[in-house]
């Protein structure tokens, strides 16, 4: 298993319902957001793969925890780690936390989020570029 990638997030008024609590299916655009980050951060450009490459990343999967509710204002730590690389897909194990100023974070929602690598023109699946693989694995 690899080391966290951190990546942290606001949480503003559009996050939000009308007690101004995040709204649930939020944590799944804040995990979008952090894995392209952690992506960006290991140097796989995924318009570059698009485009070059005709491979993309789909979500296949997810099964998502809710612990502790975040609100507005609130300043969150978002965590991603490689859980499994296959060989045309990427397990993740992601976390949203509360970052306190005072005292340690909260948890707040956790999910397993399977991304498969499919080819974009039959968005059938294909396997992992064997750099981007590679990039991957040096993450772990």
């Amino acid at each position: 298993m690899s080391t966290a990638f951190r990546w942290p997030v606001r949480v503003f008024y559009e996050d939000t319902d009308t007690a101004g609590i995040v709204y649930y299916a939020n944590y799944l655009k804040f995990f979008e957001r952090a894995r392209t980050e952690w992506l960006r951060a290991a140097g796989i450009n995924q318009r570059e793969l698009s485009q070059k490459e005709r491979r993309a990343f789909v979500v296949t999967r997810c099964a998502i925890d809710y612990h502790a509710p975040a609100r507005l204002d609130d300043q969150l730590i978002l965590t991603v780690v490689v859980e499994k690389l296959g060989r045309a897909s990427v397990n993740f194990q992601q976390q949203a936390w509360l970052d306190h100023p005072d005292h340690e974070p909260t948890l707040l929602c956790s999910a397993l989020v399977r991304v498969g690598c499919v080819n974009t023109d039959s968005m059938r699946p294909e396997p992992l570029p064997a750099h981007v693989a590679n990039q991957i694995r040096s993450q772990l």
